[in-house]
């Protein structure tokens, strides 16, 4: 059975905000019908004249997929291989590279490489575009045949020709097939702080993010001089999941609402439904975020920022602040429909303009980070318009240059500084847990 999430896109690995849908089918009156005399006009005309035959469901497809596209680019159908990425998304591990895709005016272009695998060992990054597989030009050809490509059998070889956005020429990545292990959760202790780092929110996520506190309290055997919750590359999940690592966190107050069509159709949900207390202690909490993390992400940053219960640092988020419900539609097929939006404690919707950071910090540790292009809920086509729209400022603030920031990735290397904002988080962390701290009061 699915689980309702929260995430950006199907994928690889696929990457929406998703509850469980409960409503009611609306009525069709009569303009529905000649609308719908209409469709079927236009379908028997295409079954009887076009130049080649053409099946039945080759063409209720067709409609199904362009009539959800013309309303935003989350609600889908998903069915056969996409229906299997909806479930792997929460439950599932599979054979390939560990990439997170989507299609662009006909070309495959990379969201995220997972953590871990073969593609983001091999350096594989954000933005890229894959045109070839062994050798084989795979633009404009169907997305799901690129991602049945890539995936196969753990120990076989597979070559991925990319054109990166400021490269000279394309690169070539000759990768072996690995069982993908969805780890949503891993920990570290580095200069006695806890480093958390959540990769995407299945159904263990928040079980998982207990467990992180707990052992690296046992690591050090005392409490961290702090946390960073690294969010980054994380495109959502299921919202319980972010609710209950928001709870982690948060003493009491709520976490986030959804609203949908009505004004009247509010959820809200509150801390300790699910963590007694602030696990944490009250101790100093930095939260990483970037142009990928998206939708439950964005809710724990959110929650965290509104409650000033830890600093977010990095640069503006994604801007998914959609709710999609997934309606089972028979035998291994789903709707995505987009059914509300969430906003954070302080009545903020992230749609479009994302979670700004209390302190912006720049990657700029990667050699790409300027000219490589950011993709953003902002830039989609048919994205829902946030209610309070978002000043073009904020969308445009990316291009802005920070004189704070000023040193080269060579630079940096040198002082043994592969990645920066994790660096300047450190560093923050180390700052502030040299101070006196005090109970955490969540405001």
């Amino acid at each position: 059975m699915l689980r309702p999430l929260l995430q950006v896109t199907a994928a690889v690995s696929a990457l929406a905000l998703i509850p469980v849908a409960s409503g009611a089918m609306a009525q069709v009156d009569t303009a529905s019908y000649r609308q719908l005399d209409m469709f079927m006009e236009v379908f028997n005309r295409v079954k009887a004249n076009y130049v080649e035959k053409v099946d039945d469901a080759t063409l209720v497809k067709g409609a199904i997929q362009g009539m959800l596209a013309a309303l935003d680019p989350h609600s889908s159908f998903a069915d056969g291989l996409d229906f299997d990425n909806l479930k792997i998304q929460t439950e599932g591990n599979y054979g390939g590279l560990g990439l997170t895709v989507t299609q662009e005016n006909g070309a495959v272009k990379v969201i995220a490489p997972t953590e871990d695998t073969p593609a983001h060992r091999a350096g594989i990054k954000s933005g890229d575009y894959i045109t070839h597989l062994d050798g084989k030009f795979i633009v404009g050809g169907s997305l799901d045949e690129a991602i049945e490509q890539m995936r196969g059998k753990p120990g076989t070889n597979i070559t991925l020709t990319v054109v990166r956005p400021g490269a000279e020429k394309p690169l070539q990545f000759t990768l072996t097939r690995e069982i993908i292990v969805q780890r949503p959760v891993k920990w570290e202790v580095k200069d006695g702080v806890g480093i958390i780092n959540i990769n995407t929110f299945t159904a263990q996520t928040g079980a998982d993010t207990i467990k992180a506190i707990q052992e690296i309290d046992k690591k050090l055997g005392r409490k961290p001089l702090g946390y960073i919750v690294d969010l980054r590359e994380n495109g959502g999940g299921l919202l319980s999941e972010a609710i209950a690592v928001a709870d982690v966190f948060l003493s009491h107050g709520e976490i986030v609402s959804q609203r949908g069509r009505e004004k009247s159709d509010i959820e809200r949900y509150y801390a300790e439904s699910m963590v007694p207390g602030d696990l944490a202690r009250g101790l100093p909490v930095v939260v990483l975020v970037d142009s990928g993390t998206a939708s439950a992400s964005e809710i724990v940053a959110g929650a965290i920022q509104d409650h000033h219960r830890g600093l977010v640092m990095g640069v503006r988020s994604f801007g998914k602040g959609s709710v999609q419900s997934i309606l089972p539609m028979g035998d291994r097929a789903a709707l995505r429909l987009t059914t509300a939006r969430y906003y954070t404690p302080s009545g903020h919707s992230v749609q479009e303009g994302g979670i700004r950071p209390d302190l912006v910090v720049p990657q700029i540790s990667d050699k790409d980070y300027k000219e490589r292009p950011v993709i953003r809920e902002a830039d989609l086509r048919r994205h829902l318009i946030n209610n309070d729209k978002v000043d073009d400022n904020v969308l445009e603030e990316d291009t802005a240059t920070d004189p704070r920031f000023s040193a080269t990735p060579e630079q940096l290397k040198k002082q043994g500084i592969e990645d920066f904002q994790l660096h300047y988080a450190l560093q923050t962390i180390g700052r502030l847990g040299t101070k006196p701290q005090v109970a955490a009061k969540n405001r």
